[in-house]
């Protein structure tokens, strides 16, 4: 056999054995797609894999995330810091070759990936931050940043709805240089695709402004040759390439969704390498194929990034204030004096926080050239807008307004691949009860440490005459829950600035900043440094200690004027703001005991959502002011009070306590 048949051979049984070895894995579309991804990486793909952080390279997204064994033959095949003992522990306890791939894992994963759905939007952020750079940076002559972002999806990708937000959104901005590789076997886990799916993909996709090409077999390499190429050369339209695919090729059970995922067993396995005339022994690989790729994509990344450097030092000279931008923003370096920069509000400001939030967002703008703000077509009511930053559209991708239309989930998917790019930092907003829609993504968020920024408005029952449709209840324990999430509630407009510049000095998680419609006075004692605390003693006893206040948001104006009600019949209370469950969990205990002493039991929390969360601050012999069923529509005061969120009532609930 040839080169090009012995390494796509190569590939397979690499697959194979990895998820035989495993007892584990899905072996129907890395055998299916094996030749598209073979041409993909040693004809196509410019990246370096002895340096797999080079940021001007091509990035690459296996969006069906558990195809990884397909993924990893690739990469130890092409040259990174992935070698045959972490192929041989695929799935294992510690390895490299996780069951889906993750970014701080293996050496040249671009993204992680797994839920079906998200991959496309990943990958569409990426595009969409090439494009911002490209025109923010490059020059004439010098085309500093220029490459593709490609990604291999199958059938079940085609059917999350996730993926049609973002490619429509992709074609709505001409995002020529992504390139969409569709295994299309028509398979899923549960059996044949016509089970579930019958939709004329090609007509979708052109109907979204998307250039579509066809490859009729999937193990003919020229053909997807040619089609990668015709991709390339389409510059205002994003390509679709369907690749007509036998997933699970060579197995005695190809075409079926037996070799969806599980192993194919030794006797199988056998037979499918036998069809592939691949007479090598378990993991062991001719050196004719380690050489291929080293003459192909290895050779090509190398020459690729040695041009790039030089062109970079041209530019360098050329456009010196420009270079030095370029290099603060790929760097994330813009060494930011958030003190100076952001404002301090007196005593008595009174304004809601999402109109704060605006005028912060728009100075961290001006500090912070690519910096970026958008939201689910919201902008107006949560106020995300970047005054004068222009929006990004295919006559203006600098701009840096970012319009994600009603498309919650892709908007956060999205907002990922920008981050996973590199070069830009970018929040997108929305009302908080919509949380629910892009949790989803906020998870994988979370588990690669990106640090989205969410500015999350209409926070509470206060939303009012919307109704409980609009007015979220649960989604702040939802928020507070999830694994390396930040989640900053803030009472007035200085603890708004606090978590913003908390939000901004964040780099390894998300941040959801929940901010008011209605509006908040500032009280003494809110400031950056009381709530990188988390929670904090914002309004002190007088004399001696009879119960504890524990708010967030809006309500800690409430629990503030409740105390003074509670002085005059003799009650002296502590309040304390709470505006981050996770800072507030990350400090001493000696710290914790000092805003919250364990001598002093009677201790009551407000706030206008489900108490879910608060429990473990106000203990077995406190009570909890809460929201335990969805709200009503009615003007926000008629909601607040009939849902007890009044001094009288809280002044009530503390001399019952006591």
């Amino acid at each position: 056999m040839n080169s090009t048949e012995l390494s796509i051979a190569a590939i397979r049984a690499l697959g194979i054995d990895m998820i035989n070895k495993a007892n584990s894995g899905h072996p129907g579309m890395v055998l299916g797609s094996a030749p598209a991804l073979y041409t993909l990486f040693t004809k196509q793909l410019v990246a370096n894999p002895k340096d797999s952080s080079w940021v001007n390279r091509d990035r690459f997204v296996l969006a069906s995330g558990h195809a990884s064994a397909l993924l990893y033959a690739l990469l130890h095949l092409s040259g990174y810091a992935l070698d045959m003992e972490d192929l041989k522990n695929f799935r294992q306890w510690g390895s490299k070759t996780p069951g889906h791939p993750e970014i701080h894992v293996t050496d040249g994963v671009d993204a992680s990936s797994g839920p079906l759905g998200q991959g496309i939007p990943m990958a569409v952020g990426m595009a969409m931050a090439e494009k911002f750079l490209a025109t923010r940076f490059n020059k004439e002559n010098f085309p500093i940043v220029d490459h593709y972002t490609y990604v291999l999806c199958g059938d079940g990708d085609m059917q999350e709805g996730v993926t049609y937000e973002a490619a429509s959104l992709a074609g709505h901005l001409s995002l020529g240089k992504l390139i969409v590789i569709y295994d299309a076997n028509r398979v899923t886990l549960d059996g044949p695709l016509d089970q579930s799916f019958s939709e004329d993909v090609k007509k979708r996709f052109e109907a979204q402004n998307w250039q579509v090409i066809t490859v009729q077999d999937g193990n003919d390499t020229e053909a997807i040759l040619k089609a990668l190429k015709k991709a390339k050369r389409m510059e205002n339209k994003p390509s679709l390439i369907m690749m007509q695919t036998m997933i699970g090729f060579g197995s005695q059970y190809q075409g079926t969704s037996k070799v969806h995922g599980a192993p194919l067993g030794v006797e199988d396995g056998q037979y499918a390498k036998a069809s592939y005339a691949y007479n090598y022994p378990d993991f062991v690989v001719p050196e004719e194929v380690y050489d291929d790729f080293a003459k192909s994509i290895g050779r090509r990344g190398r020459l690729a990034e040695k041009k790039w450097q030089k062109l970079v030092e041209s530019y360098a000279a050329a456009y010196p204030e420009d270079h030095a931008q370029w290099q603060k923003a790929m760097h994330d370096d813009y060494d930011i004096d958030y003190a100076s920069l952001l404002p301090h509000f007196e005593v008595g400001y009174t304004d809601a926080s999402r109109n704060t939030s605006n005028q912060i967002i728009n100075l961290l703008a001006e500090a912070y050239p690519t910096f970026l703000s958008g939201a689910a077509d919201l902008a107006s009511s949560v106020k995300t807008d970047i005054k004068n930053g222009g929006i990004f559209m295919p006559e203006s991708y600098d701009g840096r307004n970012l319009c994600f239309g009603i498309r919650e989930f892709a908007m956060v998917t999205i907002m990922n691949g920008m981050l996973l790019h590199g070069g830009v930092r970018v929040a997108g907003g929305g009302f908080m009860v919509f949380s629910d829609y892009f949790k989803g993504g906020l998870r994988m968020s979370c588990l690669m440490d990106l640090p989205v920024i969410l500015p999350l408005s209409h926070d509470s029952i206060a939303v009012g005459e919307d109704g409980p449709t609009h007015q979220p209840v649960e989604q702040l324990p939802m928020l507070r829950s999830m694994v390396n999430m930040q989640t900053i509630r803030p009472c007035d407009a200085n603890e708004t600035v606090a978590a913003w510049r908390i939000a901004m000095e964040t780099k390894n998680k998300p941040t959801a900043i929940i901010l008011t419609r209605q509006n908040v006075t500032v009280k003494a004692d809110s400031s950056y440094e009381n709530v990188k605390h988390g929670g904090y003693v914002i309004a002190k006893e007088h004399d001696h200690l009879d119960a504890i206040l524990l708010a967030a948001g809006s309500e800690v104006n409430l629990a503030i004027d409740a105390k003074e009600a509670l002085a005059k019949e003799g009650i002296d209370v502590r309040v304390v703001s709470m505006p981050s469950f996770d800072l507030f969990d990350a400090q001493t205990k000696e710290y914790r005991e000092s805003v919250l002493p364990s001598s002093m039991r009677k201790r009551l929390s407000i706030e206008m959502g489900a108490s879910f969360g608060w429990h473990k601050y106000v203990g077995f012999d406190g009570e909890c002011l809460s929201v335990e069923h969805f709200g009503s529509s009615a003007p926000a005061g008629v909601v607040i009070e009939r849902y007890g969120f009044t001094v009288e009532h809280v002044v009530n609930k503390v001399k019952e306590m006591l």
